[in-house]
C-alpha cells in the first residue's frame, strides 16, 4: 500500500471509529489508542483524571513500542475492520 494509500484508509477507519455511537470494549479502545499514538507520533503522555486509566494506557503504548508509525496505521485499520465485521 502506497502512503497516500494508507494515509487515507488509517483517516477513514479513525473516522468510522470516532462516528461509531455505541461503546467499544476496553481493550479495544486500549489497542486503538496505542497505534493512534504511535501512527500519528503524538508523544503525549497519558492525561486521564484517574490514575488507573493513565496505566492501562502506559501499558498499552510500552506494548506498541517497537511499532513504525505505518505499522501502527496498518494495525489501526485492521483492528478497526475486525471490530466492524465481528463486533469483537
Amino acid at each position: 500500500m502506497k502512503d497516500e494509500e494508507l494515509n487515507n484508509a488509517f483517516l477513514k477507519a479513525v473516522k468510522s471509529i470516532n462516528d461509531h455511537k455505541d461503546p467499544f470494549p476496553a481493550d479495544l479502545l486500549l489497542r486503538l489508542y496505542s497505534y493512534y499514538k504511535v501512527a500519528t507520533k503524538d508523544q503525549d503522555t497519558p492525561k486521564s483524571r484517574t490514575p488507573l486509566i493513565n496505566a492501562f494506557k502506559t501499558n498499552a503504548l510500552f506494548q506498541a513500542q517497537g511499532l513504525t508509525p505505518d505499522e501502527a496505521k496498518k494495525q489501526y485499520i485492521e483492528c478497526a475492520k475486525h471490530y466492524f465485521l465481528y463486533r469483537k
